[in-house]
Parts: C-alpha cells; sequence; structure tokens
C-alpha cells in the first residue's frame, strides 16, 4: 500500500512546480483562517514551532506573529526561496528556511514545544517513522498539528489507476494511500493524545488532527 509505483524525486517535482503553485488561491479560505485560528490557539509567543512540508512558508509566515521562532523546512530549494521573500516582504524576521526533511533538520530530543505537518503526511513513504520523530522532537506536552488526505475506502482503486499515469508523466509527486484511522492510531501509538480532529476539503478526504505529546 505504501510503495510508489514509479520512482520520481519528488524534490525535482516540487521544485518544477514551485512558481505556478505559488501563484493558486487557497481553495477554501474560510476554512483555512479556521485550521490557523484553532492552530493559534495553542500557541504562546515563546514558544519554538518546527513545520515540515512548509512549501512556499505561507502558513509559517501567518503563525510568526504567535511564537517565538519558527523552523520551516520543505525538501523543493524552489519553494524555499519563495518562502524566503515572502517572509522578508512581509517584515518577518522570526522565522527561518531549511532545506531537507524533518529527519535531516535533526532537533534535539524533547527541544521542540510544536510541530506542524500540513498537507504533506500522505507525500511521504516513511510517514509513520515521520510521527515517531515528530514525538522524538517534542516535549512532554508539546503539540503536533497535522492536515491530511486520507485517501483510502473507495477510492483506492481509483488512485492505483491514476498514480502510476501521472508519476510517468511527471505530473504527481509521491502519493501514499492512509486512512483515518491508520492516520490517528499511528499518532496515537506514537505516544500523542488527539484533542480535536475533523474532516475538511473534497467529499470530506482530508483531516485535520491536533494532537498532544503525552506527558511522561
Amino acid at each position: 500500500m505504501n510503495k510508489p509505483v514509479n520512482k520520481i524525486e519528488s524534490d525535482k517535482f516540487w521544485d518544477r512546480v514551485a512558481a505556478k503553485y505559488s501563484q493558486k488561491a487557497v481553495p477554501n479560505e474560510a476554512m483555512y483562517q479556521k485550521k490557523l485560528k484553532e492552530t493559534q490557539s495553542y500557541f504562546s509567543a515563546d514558544m519554538r514551532v518546527v513545520e515540515f512540508g512548509c512549501g512556499t512558508g505561507t502558513t509559517a509566515i501567518h503563525h510568526a506573529p504567535f511564537v517565538g521562532h519558527i523552523d520551516a523546512i520543505d525538501i523543493s530549494e524552489n519553494m524555499l526561496e519563495i518562502g524566503r521573500e515572502r517572509a522578508q516582504e512581509a517584515g518577518v524576521g522570526n522565522v527561518d528556511f531549511h532545506l531537507g526533511t524533518l529527519h535531516d533538520f535533526n532537533a534535539e530530543t524533547e527541544s521542540v514545544d510544536a510541530v506542524l505537518g500540513l498537507n504533506v503526511i500522505h507525500l511521504i513513504p516513511n510517514w509513520q517513522a515521520v510521527i515517531a520523530e515528530v514525538a522524538r522532537i517534542l516535549k512532554p506536552g508539546g503539540v503536533f498539528v497535522s492536515s491530511t488526505g486520507c485517501l483510502g475506502g473507495s477510492y483506492m482503486r481509483f488512485l492505483k489507476l491514476i498514480v502510476p499515469v501521472g508519476k510517468c508523466f511527471g505530473l504527481m509527486p509521491d502519493l501514499f494511500v492512509i486512512t483515518e484511522d491508520e492516520l490517528a492510531d499511528e499518532i496515537k501509538a506514537a505516544g500523542f493524545s488527539i484533542e480535536s480532529q475533523w474532516h475538511y476539503g473534497h467529499k470530506d478526504m482530508e483531516v485535520f488532527i491536533i494532537a498532544r505529546k503525552n506527558a511522561l
């Protein structure tokens, strides 16, 4: 289930589409604002936040005034360059952009107050290991915020047909089938308690979760 059909490096895909991606409007502005506000309700001015799969940095820039510092990580250098330009234009000085994955960033154990993984977990082949890494770097009581395309169930057969074609023509990055139950179970197994879980997007296939790392 979790193996890409045709290996096309996702960083090259996102580098190629970065400029066009940066011009796209948010599909549902009201829903986006709802997610921002709910996330910000967990923030405080001294918090250290890590966002992996930050893309062009839009969400990190929105959150920057509510926290102490954000390390924003992505595998696409072109995406990060756009993010750096946007942060500078917005006068945001507490966001640093880093090339690589969450594992590459290698934050110290229990050194981070909040981790964001937004619209990215279903694009990562070793997504279970990424959730474990989130748990490692978060302080006890720290917050993990994720929004994920949960593409299992009746859509699995359709995806098995379309994803290989899309990847062959360079039209799609890696995409992995995760059900909502699988995602929630993995988060809880990594030592989190889910505090908020709700659906958004096309036919409610996307799930927004805020989970808190259990105190020892």
